[in-house]
Order: structure tokens, then sequence, then C-alpha cells
């Protein structure tokens, strides 16, 4: 009597350990289901804005010896996120929007319209400047992201990252100076001058993104791949970019 106690308690104890193995995956299936349908309830469409440090790696001492203060650039894209149904923590998302640079210069002069074959940087220590002086660039861009949320039923409360590519084809390069001075920095005219010419310039940039946050707000930096300038014409100048992204995935 005593075996057969035993050996019944013995098959209920199994029993039991089985019939608990399937809701432990159950469990855990629904708890990524609910995860998947909070990401996709909720809203697919983002914004995504960054604002930017610029800088130029490769510039030589000539060109780099003339920047003025920060160099910022603004980017902002609509993005669609699209979460994987058996991992929701992961998603890919993509979108398009406009990336701008603005690259400030003291005492340099940068001749977009230059007929010679090399783009010239001109140093203007010991003559005529402009006080304020900037290259500015724009190119309308297609983003690509792979994305990981820790919590997706709580994106606003959540640390993030996202590892990417961007591709951009050039809209527009202008340079544009304010209040020119003699080398003595006294005001010979108040007035602005902006010169538009994109011909030294690729056409195409790609580049590399990564970012990592918690809520709506990241770390953000990029690595432009492609040269700034189109080859024999100029430094070969790969622009990065460092600083702060706002988005809601």
């Amino acid at each position: 009597m005593k075996k057969i106690v035993l050996v019944f308690a013995g098959l209920v104890m199994l029993t039991a350990a089985f019939a608990q193995a399937p809701a432990s995956k159950s469990a855990k299936d629904k708890k990524k289901k609910d995860q998947y349908n909070a990401l996709v309830n909720g809203a697919s469409d983002h914004f995504m804005i960054q604002i930017n440090s610029d800088q130029w790696a490769g510039a030589p001492d000539s060109i780099s010896s003339h920047k003025k203060g920060l160099s910022r650039g603004f980017n902002m894209y609509v993005m669609i996120n699209k979460p994987f149904k058996n991992s929701p923590q992961l998603s890919v998302a993509y979108g398009v929007g406009v990336g701008t640079t603005n690259m400030y210069f003291k005492n340099m002069n940068v001749d977009v319209k230059s007929l010679n074959t090399k783009l010239p940087f001109t140093a203007l220590d010991s003559t005529d400047h402009f006080k304020k002086y900037k290259l500015s660039t724009a190119f309308l861009e297609v983003p690509v992201e792979l994305r990981f949320i820790k919590d997706p039923e709580h994106e606003n409360k959540s640390l993030k990252g996202a590892i990417g590519i961007k591709v951009g084809t050039l809209l527009n390069v202008h340079t544009k100076g304010k209040l020119l001075q003699n080398k003595s920095g006294g005001t010979i005219n108040s007035y602005t001058d902006k010169i538009t010419d994109k011909r030294f310039f690729n056409s195409t940039r790609l580049a590399a993104t990564a970012r990592i946050g918690y809520g709506n707000i990241s770390l953000y930096g990029s690595y432009q791949f492609t040269a700034l300038l189109k080859d024999g014409v100029g430094p070969v100048i790969h622009p990065f970019e460092i600083g702060i992204s706002l988005s809601g995935l």
C-alpha cells in the first residue's frame, strides 16, 4: 500500500510538472503578443528630430584652424516603425526627410563659384573678411534603422538603441557671409553675401548612424562614408555628427 501511494504521488507530481510547461510557454507567448500589439496599435509613424554638432574628419590644419565656434546641423525625418512579431523588442524603421549642416569659419572664404579645378579654401587673416561666415549643405535623405527597445509596452519609459544607415541626395550648397570687416575688425559694410553652387560636392551621401537613450531622448551619432567633395577637387573630408535625437521610438 505504501508503495502504491508513493507511485501515485510521483505520478501526480510528474503530471503537474508537464502541465506547467505549456502554461509557462503560453504565458511567454501572451506577453510577446501583448508587447507586439502595444507597438502595432500605437502610432506607427513618428517624427525624428536631430540637433547635431557637425565635424569634418580629414580636414587639413589650414581649414580646421579657421573653424569658428560650434558648427551645427538639423535633421528631421518622418519614420515608419515595423516591430518583429516574434521579437517585439526589435523593429525595423525607415523614412524620409531632410538633413542639413552648417560649418562656421573665421577669416575664411570658400569659393564655391570658383572656375578653378579645385575648390579654394582661402585664409583671410590679413585682408577684408566677413565677421560671420558659414558653408551650408542640405540633403534629401532616406534613413533605415534596426531598433531595440527594452520594454515595448512602455516605450516612453524604456531604454532604447538603434543602428542604421542613411542615404541622401544633395539639394543645396551655399556660403553665407554677414558684416564685412577690414583686417583690423572695423566694419566696412553690413550687407549679407550668399553664393550657391554645388558642382564641387558629391551628390550622394551614405552614412552609418547609431543612437542610444531613454524614453524619447537619445544620444546620436553618424559618420559619412562618402567624401564631402568630389575626387580631385579638394581634401578628402568625411563629415560626422554628434548630437541629440528626439523620437517617439
